[in-house]
């Protein structure tokens, strides 16, 4: 369910064109599955142009909300290192940002528990997402998977973050951290900057399977999702079976045609050509034959990428050294800013 117009504007007006010198950036990302092109054009490439442009920019592996969905703790311990090769291979510059887990830093948690004694609970059931989470587990959703939109917005404040690159899905939830800010501020002074979005404009990559849908790492359809780490005959082989129509010819069209307009979609992001080159370059290229143009460039675009994961997952101390460097960084910010709050709160 994509976010109301009016929330979308009135978030986007405060997107920065510029850095004042005073902004902060933050974003998370979870450690389950593997990431995909969804992920990489929706966010991972936004992080690492946002690390050029700010002077102060935290990225965490939010490992606490991976716990919202049943996990193997073996797995999970692998998942956040992957995340991190992943995130490295793909730009991201621990000299440039903060990137650290965020089960490191306990004041998350902690931040989490006193902004939840602040936000009612029919505002977090309004949430379409717990909606539907909630019903794909039976309406046995856990406190955890109710709440969690609660430890997003303590994500944010705890370093009083004023920008927050995210997707139209999420932008609900960034309304949450600023509704819960301005609480906090009118209950207890003036203390968190209310934090903006930073949107996303790359259009959203759908399943190649089912192009009425986002592509998604939970999509049962494995042939749907084109992951980062994907080897080249992977890559033809899902384009090979992506959903089209009976029309051959290449057009963009997304509410009549929406498979070969995701097919455009995805040969622009990784190109960096707008739409409308795309479709003037495939002019007379029947769908069939279009679809191993894609992956091959999509193969261009990502084997060094996954090359360079490959290199660093097998090289284990150092993830575990970024991670553990990103967050005493991290730490030092969450500390001065949350002895604050507990002063604030009358815990001292």
């Amino acid at each position: 369910m994509a976010a109301p117009r009016g929330v979308i504007r009135a978030l986007h007006r405060g997107t920065l064109t510029q850095n004042s010198g005073m902004d902060r950036i933050f974003s998370g990302i979870q450690p389950t599955g593997k990431l995909h092109l969804g992920n990489y054009f929706g966010a991972i490439q936004t992080w690492v142009r946002l690390q050029e442009e700010y002077n102060s920019v935290l990225y965490s592996i939010v490992d606490l909300h991976a716990l919202t969905i049943p996990q193997e703790p073996a797995v999970l311990r692998q998942s956040i290192l992957d995340t991190t090769a992943t995130l490295l291979a793909c730009g991201i510059n621990p000299e440039k940002c903060l990137l650290f887990q965020q089960s490191q830093v306990p004041e998350h948690a902690e931040l989490g528990w006193i902004l939840g004694c602040l936000t009612s609970m029919p505002r977090i059931q309004s949430f379409p997402q717990w909606k539907v989470k909630n019903a794909s587990q039976n309406s046995e959703g856990t406190v955890g998977l109710f709440t969690y939109p609660v430890l997003q917005a303590a994500d944010i404040l705890l370093y009083k973050s004023t920008h927050v690159p995210v997707g139209e899905d999420q932008v609900l939830h960034l309304e949450l951290a600023r509704d819960i800010a301005q609480h906090f501020n009118k209950k207890y002074g003036n203390f968190f900057p209310v934090p903006k979005a930073i949107l996303s404009t790359t259009k959203k990559i759908k399943s190649l399977r089912d192009p009425t849908a986002k592509m998604s790492k939970s999509d049962p359809q494995k042939l749907g999702t084109l992951n980062i780490t994907d080897s080249p005959e992977e890559i033809v082989l899902k384009f090979r079976k992506a959903v089209t129509d009976f029309t051959s010819e290449v057009t963009y069209d997304p509410d009549s045609r929406p498979g070969v307009s995701n097919l455009v979609t995805i040969h622009a992001a990784v190109t960096g050509l707008s739409i409308k080159e795309v479709v003037h370059q495939c002019i007379g290229l029947d769908t069939a034959h279009y679809k191993g143009i894609v992956a091959e460039a999509v193969i261009q675009k990502f084997a060094p990428i996954g090359n360079e994961i490959k290199r660093l997952q097998e090289d284990k101390s150092h993830l575990e050294k970024v991670l553990q460097a990103g967050a005493e960084k991290a730490k030092e910010l969450a500390s001065l800013v949350y002895q604050e709050i507990r002063r604030l709160v009358g815990f001292q």
